[in-house]
């Protein structure tokens, strides 16, 4: 079996690529879960059945990937 020697410099970006990737999931997740806690409450508080945990839970992904998008923007 072939493997590749990574120097210090190159462990350290694929560590760094590995660290993009899961705070790309984690930043998703945590918007989308927060808006179906949102839509949740706000069915409870209204009596509107599903239709809001349905609404909010699309607007805390789009919101995730606005996150995301705007995290890649050059400063």
């Amino acid at each position: 079996m072939l493997r590749a020697r990574l120097s210090q410099e190159q462990k350290k970006e694929v560590t760094k690529g590995f660290a993009r990737i899961y705070n790309i999931g984690f930043r998703i997740a945590a918007c989308v879960f927060i808006g179906v806690l949102i839509g949740r409450f706000l069915d409870g508080v209204f009596g509107t059945g599903p239709i809001l945990l349905i609404v909010f839970a699309f607007m805390g992904a789009g919101a995730g990937f606005k996150t995301i998008f705007s995290g890649l923007k050059p400063s």
